[in-house]
């Protein structure tokens, strides 16, 4: 590697034009509305809707506002339990914490990396208020068995959707499983708004609420009626979620040639698993993991190093696991006992560069370093 040598990095944001972008900073300009859910970011919750296969949609600041909203807007009793999966990314379990709920970790299924449904029923207690699921790197949580076991016990179920744009189920959108769904709108996300998200949620009841929560609270200009929190999109992110719809499908579609390739190559590589996405289900493209089994010479923290050399920048996702950060290791449930498929899995996954610009020569150097 010679010092100046280009960085591949683990994913490139999605850009629309900038002349195309510098039309709608001219209308926001002439407009002068910049904020406080502006004709922008009222269209592009309409528009989403449509992209989503959704009922109901309200637009975000960012992803974890609309998380920690979701769960106020359940009247999740405070101190009450939610079971939720240690193999995500921290803002999953900082928002139940945040909303004063106590977290319970539930292992994952070693396929998917998603909660693994068959040991949720064994952790509910009388205290359990909700299940909290992730759809880890775009794979769907079982959807059907989690309402089932929630629909039983009376619990509500959150999903958070951050890897999931456009995934469906059966032909049906993602974000209209459970009762309330979180989307991310990040800049590493496959679609982004610079910074954002998203909640979707099927009773339209709740949309008035979520709409205050967003809001401070205030229902008019002399009422406040409960403790909300600032969660607004403003018009300039809007405005690049607007131009950035028109340009995701195009996005997925040469990430899916960059998914080729590695799959012709790594697939005949020993030691690599490359996980799959269930058969009723369409793959956002949102990440391309791979897990490293011991019969590859390299541990997977080598080979993260080996790239790191190479100035390739993989991602060790999701190490550590949220059980072992210092708010949450001492909680029951992060026993690693309680945990051995997630705490198996955080040692040997790796999730490769993965975006659309990816030129095939980086793809044939990142194929080479893993065949050693």
């Amino acid at each position: 590697m010679t010092e100046n040598e280009e960085k591949i990095f683990i994913t490139r944001p999605l850009l629309p034009n900038l002349d195309a972008f510098g039309e709608h900073i001219k209308d926001i300009w002439d407009s002068k509305w910049l904020t406080n859910h502006g004709p922008k970011h009222n269209e592009l919750e309409d528009k989403l809707k449509e992209t989503l296969k959704v009922e109901n949609l309200s637009l975000f600041n960012n992803g974890t506002t609309a998380l920690l909203t979701a769960l106020r807007a359940l009247d999740l009793p405070e101190g009450s339990e939610v079971i939720t999966t240690p193999f995500t990314f921290a803002a999953t379990p900082h928002c139940i914490s945040w909303n004063g709920q106590k977290i319970v970790f539930c292992d994952i299924e070693p396929d998917t990396m998603c909660i693994d449904a068959d040991k949720i029923e064994r952790l509910i207690t009388p205290n359990t208020s909700a299940i909290l699921g992730v759809h880890v790197y775009g794979f769907p949580c079982d959807v059907y068995k989690i309402d089932q076991i929630a629909k039983k016990h009376g619990l509500k179920v959150i999903y958070d959707a951050a890897h999931a744009f456009s995934t469906e189920i059966d032909g049906k959108g993602i974000g209209s499983f459970g009762d309330i769904s979180m989307f991310s709108f990040h800049a590493t996300k496959l679609y982004n708004t610079i910074e954002g998200g998203c909640l979707t949620y099927n009773d339209e009841k709740l949309k008035a609420r979520v709409y205050n929560l967003r809001n401070f609270g205030i229902i008019s200009e002399e009422e406040v009626a409960e403790i909300g929190i600032n969660g607004k999109m403003n018009e300039l992110q809007a405005a690049v979620g607007l131009l950035n719809l028109d340009l995701y499908k195009q996005e997925q579609e040469k990430r899916a040639v960059v998914r080729t390739k590695y799959m012709d190559e790594i697939s005949k590589i020993d030691g690599i698993k490359i996980p799959l996405m269930p058969a009723k289900a369409s793959n956002s493209y949102q990440y391309f993991p791979i897990v490293i089994e011991k019969e590859y010479p390299l541990t997977r923290n080598e080979l993260y190093e080996r790239f790191k050399e190479q100035n390739i920048l993989t991602r060790k996702y999701f190490y550590p696991a949220c059980s072992d950060y210092e708010p949450y290791k001492k909680l029951k449930s992060s026993n690693a006992k309680n945990l051995p498929v997630t705490n198996e899995i955080k040692e040997k996954v790796l999730c490769l560069p993965f975006y659309g610009d990816l030129t095939e020569e980086n793809i044939n150097k990142i194929i080479r370093i893993l065949k050693g």
